[in-house]
Parts: C-alpha cells; sequence; structure tokens
C-alpha cells in the first residue's frame, strides 16, 4: 500500500462519524427502531395530506339521520353520535394531537433547558430566583389550574391550547437539566473555557448543551409522546379542544357509554389504536437517537 493510501487510511480512521452517519448506523442495527421511523414518517404523511384535503366543515356536520351508521354505510370507519364522519374526525384530530403535542414539546423544552442551564451555570442569586419559581409552579394542583383556563380563556382555539399547556410544563425540564448543568460545570473544559475568555453564552449552548444531547433527546421523545397523551386526556374528559374542532381524545371519549363501548367500537377503537402505534413508535425512535447520542459523544 503506498504512503499516501495509508494516509488516507489512518485519517479516515481518526475522524468519527458525523451526527447524521452515526443515527444511520444505529437505525441499521435496530430493526424495530428502523420500522418505527418508517410506520411514523408514514402515519404522519398520511394525517396531514389527509388534513389538508378533507373539509372540516363537512366532517363536523351533523347528521342526525346518520346516527351510529356502521362503517360501509356511506361512511369508511362509520359515523358517531352526531353523524359525524369517524375517518374525518380522526385524520384531521390526529393532525390536531400530534401539533399540539409537538408545539408544546418545543416550547416547554425551550424555556426548560435554557432556564435549568442558566440557572445551574451561574449558580447563586439566579439559580435561587430561577428554582424558587419552579417550585413554587410545581405545587401547584396544574391539571385543575389547566381546566380552569380553557373554561374561561374566550376564543378558545388550537393556539391558546399549547400556550396555556406550555406555562405550566417546562418546570420539570428546567429541574432536570438545571441538576445536570451542576455536575457538568465542574468539568475541566468548562474551566478552561473561562480562561480563555470564551463568552458565557458560548459556553452554555455552544460546548456545555451538546454534551447534554443525550438527555435532551430522550426527554424531548418522552414528552412528545406524554404531551399528545395529555391532549387527549382532557379531550376525553371534556376539556380539550373545542366541541367543533375534531379531537382524538373526543373520540375516545365515546367508549365511556357503555353501549358505543361494546357495540360500536369503529367510534372509538381507531383512535385508540392510532394513539398506542404513534406512541410506540416514537419511544423507540428516541431510544434509538438516545444511543446515537450517547455514542456521538463517545468518540467525541
Amino acid at each position: 500500500m503506498s504512503k499516501e493510501k495509508k494516509e488516507a487510511t489512518v485519517e479516515a480512521v481518526s475522524v468519527p462519524p458525523t451526527g447524521f452517519k452515526m443515527i444511520a448506523r444505529e437505525f441499521k442495527k435496530d430493526k424495530l427502531a428502523l420500522f418505527s421511523l418508517a410506520l411514523l414518517v408514514i402515519i404522519f404523511a398520511v394525517i396531514f395530506i389527509g388534513a389538508l384535503v378533507l373539509d372540516k366543515d363537512a366532517v363536523m356536520k351533523v347528521s342526525i339521520l346518520d346516527k351510529y351508521a356502521a362503517p360501509g354505510d356511506g361512511y369508511l370507519l362509520g359515523a358517531d353520535e352526531g353523524g359525524r364522519d369517524v375517518f374525518g374526525q380522526l385524520i384531521i384530530g390526529a393532525r390536531n394531537s400530534v401539533v399540539i403535542g409537538f408545539s408544546i414539546t418545543i416550547l416547554t423544552s425551550i424555556i426548560g433547558v435554557g432556564l435549568g442551564i442558566i440557572a445551574g451555570y451561574y449558580g447563586g442569586m439566579v439559580d435561587s430566583i430561577i428554582m424558587r419559581i419552579v417550585d413554587f409552579i410545581m405545587i401547584l394542583p396544574i391539571m385543575m389550574i389547566i381546566i380552569v383556563f380553557v373554561t374561561i380563556v374566550p376564543s378558545y382555539n388550537v393556539f391558546s391550547f399549547i400556550m396555556i399547556m406550555s406555562s405550566f410544563y417546562w418546570v420539570a425540564k428546567a429541574r432536570l437539566f438545571r441538576g445536570k448543568t451542576l455536575s457538568e460545570v465542574r468539568r475541566d473544559y468548562i474551566s478552561a473555557s473561562k480562561t480563555l475568555g470564551t463568552s458565557d453564552f458560548k459556553i452554555m449552548f455552544g460546548e456545555l448543551m451538546p454534551n447534554l444531547s443525550s438527555l435532551i433527546i430522550t426527554n424531548l421523545t418522552m414528552n412528545f409522546a406524554g404531551n399528545i397523551g395529555i391532549e387527549t386526556t382532557l379531550s376525553y374528559l371534556g376539556f380539550g379542544l373545542p366541541q367543533s374542532t375534531p379531537s382524538l381524545g373526543t373520540l375516545i371519549g365515546y367508549a365511556s357509554n357503555g353501549v358505543v363501548l361494546s357495540d360500536m367500537t369503529w367510534v372509538w377503537a381507531p383512535a385508540s389504536v392510532l394513539i398506542l402505534v404513534m406512541m410506540l413508535c416514537i419511544n423507540y425512535v428516541g431510544q434509538a437517537l438516545k444511543r446515537s447520542a450517547d455514542a456521538r459523544q463517545r468518540l467525541g
């Protein structure tokens, strides 16, 4: 082998793989995660493309004569109590749930991770102020407060729901990442960066935060699935999205009626299965992303 080829080989071995290659390699090793990712992409594509094609007003149009119509009687998945198309509500409701879950996850992560890192990095008075705010919010009956806000907010819609939920669900993230930051700031690379005069902002979000990527990915994934579940639960209880807005929780809520639960499974079962499949897929994909982030950190 020539000298040039040897040098190229050594260089290729010494350079760690990029983040994308690391993720691709992890998914190739985990067939279940790869299948979950493919299934999740298909589900999201069907949901979002279908929601664009479907007419919400036509889907939510009440037709008493079609009350609890069985699948095939002019409806692909049957009709609900008001004669509304279950399939249309399933597609549009799933789109709403995914958008709400994703939006809440991103907003609460930006607030929680950011404030947690700031509190852990600076410590002292900054840490005390942020943590006392976190402690105060955490002792509140958050679910009850959300229900009150949902009840009293005028012109309540998807945006209002996202803002209300995001206002309260960032505190657990802030406490978690504050604790991780407290242990990370003691490491030599942080001290070296401070000695070199690197700005605090660059140290916190350019050097420290990437070393928390594994935890961030895991937290994002679990919270994404959890936030979809919270929206569905509130809608099931009657405190989620307005009745005029399709929701998976509203469809599942019909199962509270014993007759519907046993004899009209086409109303609630598709939404239940869809939520279960989405949450399982999201968790499997998140585990693969976490492993790739861990491997990337080990390789530097």
